[in-house]
């Protein structure tokens, strides 16, 4: 047998192990999300030895994603490093055999600081397992190393189940693309988004007046291809139609003979040219809108752009 022939036999091992694990999964894995979600404190990953360095990446992930999480060596944890750990954090244990003695002397310490105890472990009855308040079985039935000694699948299995907590959580926390740059600053997604507004809005602003016919402030829209219009009295802007106000008329009036003042509504969200790309991403995930009017200080109202949620995609 060569060594690329031995190495997918290892793949296909482990591959059937991780198959097998997936199956366990249960109301166990909802529940635990949903502690870490309602966590008023921050997530501490604990682990020692090779799980422990799991536990690191498991801890990297989640932080960079949203989740507040930290790791703790559970060897440093009973000689002072408790004392970064509070009431109102969770606690993940990670440990295979569930028996390392290391693991097992912060639980007490833990149960007096307060903190809910999850535990992630081969061993669903281990010492572990029973003194924590939830449970995530990662039992594998063998290792892919040959002597059934060195942490091989066993270890992947605990990485496995630490991405499937990573991706669920991004998702229950609405985790988009775009938070990376708060995350991230020092890639190239976060420099970019680092940017300031006037990076990358448009100076090329959609206008119609308050008596514009509806076939009129249609085609402007059309021709800006921003999706929305600001509507002025004379040289003030005093509203907004977006491409949902257009369908909601469609919908509501027979006769479409009306104009930009029936349909506009009159409040808009505007951010300064100087504020950072995060600050409008963070206004349009809080509203769930995709543009946002753009003036030349905070204290004047006189719009000199538009930026959009596609602007600063393409810019990034």
């Amino acid at each position: 047998m060569t060594y690329s022939e031995r190495a997918k036999a290892i793949f296909e091992e482990e591959i059937h192990e991780f198959e097998r694990l997936k199956e366990t999964l249960d109301e166990h894995f909802d529940h635990t999300v949903d502690l870490i979600y309602h966590c008023t404190g921050k997530l501490v990953v604990m682990g020692i030895g090779k799980t422990g360095i799991i536990g690191h990446k498991m801890a990297s992930s989640l932080a960079s994603t949203g989740t507040s999480a930290i790791f703790v060596n559970a060897a440093e944890a009973v000689h002072g490093d408790l004392g970064m750990i509070s009431h109102d954090d969770v606690v993940l244990l990670v440990s295979n055999s569930g028996s390392t003695n290391e693991i097992l002397n912060v639980i007490d310490p833990l149960r007096k600081i307060g903190c809910t105890l999850i535990a992630m472990t081969g061993d669903p009855s281990s010492p572990l397992a029973q003194g924590c308040d939830e449970v995530l079985p990662v039992h594998v039935d063998k290792e892919a190393c040959p002597l059934g000694l060195a942490p091989t699948t066993s270890t992947t299995a605990a990485l496995l189940m630490g991405d499937a907590l990573m991706v669920c959580l991004m998702e229950r926390r609405h985790f988009q693309a775009e938070n990376f740059a708060v995350y991230h600053p020092g890639g190239a997604l976060g420099r970019k988004l680092l940017g300031r507004v006037k990076n990358c809005m448009t100076t090329n602003v959609p206008k119609v007046q308050l008596d514009t016919p509806f076939r009129d402030l249609v085609c402007e829209m059309s021709d800006k291809h921003l999706g929305i219009t600001m509507v002025y009295d004379g040289t003030t802007c005093i509203g907004i139609i977006t491409d949902g106000d257009l369908r909601r008329a469609i919908q509501k009036y027979n006769d479409l003979h009306i104009t930009a003042k029936d349909i506009m509504t009159p409040s808009y969200k505007k951010i300064c040219q100087n504020a950072l790309l995060t600050d409008a991403l963070a206004i349009m995930d809080q509203y769930n809108i995709t543009t946002l009017a753009v003036t030349e200080t905070k204290q004047t109202d006189e719009i000199i752009g538009i930026i959009s949620i596609h602007h600063i995609i393409d810019f990034a």
